[in-house]
């Protein structure tokens, strides 16, 4: 499997490092077609994965799509689609997802980030939409997925200016769900991915699935899933809540 994305296995947590961090990670064919790899084995490693991370090596998350792609006009894949696919296999993943940004995030990779169930982002994170100053325009799903996460009026400021925001921006307006200082960012990103993982992994995906099927129907029409008439406990549920019923001992 190709080294343009690393993965890195931690207690149930499935890291997927871009690894160009020369080109500050810019996105091409074969670093999309490893993404499609390690995404396709994760979905099925639901009892040995509990969730996914995506990071950059170095110090940015992904400085967008390779431009030299772009200026040679150089398919990316034989399939036309290929690209928003593997974004949506991501977003599609039945483990939450977590997109941890630092330094660059832009364009392409915003589109990458935003597959993400939750974004995370350093002080110094850079979140910016350039397409319009390249005479672009998004087709692996930025124009549907960011208005839906800040809003068209928002969205409307990041794609029509092209300007970028930090880390602490990004947060103020939800495109991030955390802004964390730099200096602690990988301990304070472990501490979230320990707060998802203690957490019941099948309530999770359950969870995951139910946001995703109702996105966009009314309330009536949501109740009528199937989805809320079949799902039954965990199979650690009987463990978890008899722990509820132990008392901690006392202190002499």
């Amino acid at each position: 499997m190709s080294n343009l994305v690393r993965r890195e296995n931690n207690r149930g947590a499935a890291t997927l490092w871009l690894n160009r961090p020369e080109k500050c990670n810019a996105l091409n064919k074969d670093v999309f077609e490893a993404l499609d790899e390690h995404v396709e084995a994760i979905a099925r490693e639901t009892k040995t994965i509990g969730l996914v991370v995506l990071r950059g090596a170095g110090a940015n998350f992904s400085a967008g799509y390779d431009m030299n792609e772009v200026l040679e006009h150089v398919k990316a894949h034989a399939k036309p689609h290929f690209h928003s696919e593997v974004i949506q296999k991501i977003a599609d993943l039945p483990q939450p997802v977590i997109s941890a940004v630092q330094g660059h995030c832009s364009t392409g990779a915003l589109e990458l980030a935003l597959a993400a169930d939750l974004i995370v982002a350093s002080e110094s994170a850079q979140f910016a939409d350039v397409y319009a100053r390249w005479g672009l325009t998004p087709v692996w799903g930025l124009s549907l997925r960011l208005p839906h996460r800040i809003g068209n009026a928002k969205a409307s400021e990041m794609m029509f200016t092209c300007r970028s925001y930090t880390g602490a921006q990004a947060e103020a307006m939800h495109l991030a769900n955390f802004c964390f200082p730099d200096a602690r960012f990988d301990a304070e990103l472990d501490s979230l991915c320990a707060d998802i993982l203690c957490n019941s992994w099948y309530a999770n995906r359950v969870n995951k699935r139910a946001l995703i099927e109702i996105d966009g129907l009314s309330l009536n029409d949501a109740h009528a899933l199937d989805l809320f008439k079949n799902e039954g406990l965990a199979p650690d549920a009987a463990k978890r809540i008899a722990k509820f019923f132990v008392k901690p001992e006392r202190r002499a």
